[in-house]
This record gives C-alpha cells, structure tokens and sequence, in this order.
C-alpha cells in the first residue's frame, strides 16, 4: 500500500453545510475502505487555503484518485492529493541517486 495525502478546502456550500462535516468525514472514511484504502490519521488545518487534511494508505494511484473525485463530487470540499514517502522510503530513494 502507497501513503498519500488528500488535503481538502470548504466550498460555499460546504461552509453553508458545516455542521454536517463530522458525518461526511465518517462517509469519506467508507468511500477510501470501499476502494481497498485505510485512513489512518485526519487533521483540522490552520493557516492555509485548506480546512483538513487526510493521511491514508491506498492500493494504487488510481484508487486514490478515485476516492479524492467520489469525496469531491459532493460539491462540499475541493481537493489536492499527495504521494508520500516514509523516512525509509525517502532515504533509499536519495541512497539509489545516480
């Protein structure tokens, strides 16, 4: 499994919805276990043009990019996904340097 992040931003309409954003986290948690990933940590973000972010594990890039599109289609959120590596896998990556 690949680690990534999905950092999300209210829209209008999801800052219109605020009080439903607990429950539509818990729904976001099913769409990424439907799609072979785990959640494995969300946090609420300060000081940028995102409102949240999610760390997770997913099987592939596709089934990320799944999840962020089925999370994002809601109109609720806009979404920004990153790949991310472990200390290990970001130091063999650097040992393997031509």
């Amino acid at each position: 499994m690949k680690l990534y992040a999905i950092f999300f931003g209210f829209t209008a309409q999801g800052i219109e919805n605020i009080r439903q954003s607990p429950a539509r986290v818990e729904t976001a948690k099913e769409i990424v276990r439907s799609l072979g990933g785990e959640m494995k940590t969300f946090y609420g973000i300060l000081g940028s043009e995102f409102d949240t972010i999610f760390i997770l594990e997913a099987p592939s890039d596709e089934a990320v990019a799944k999840m962020a599109l089925v999370i994002a289609s809601g109109g609720n959120v806009r979404t920004q996904t990153h790949r991310l590596f472990t200390e290990e896998q970001y130091g063999n990556l650097i040992s393997e340097l031509p």
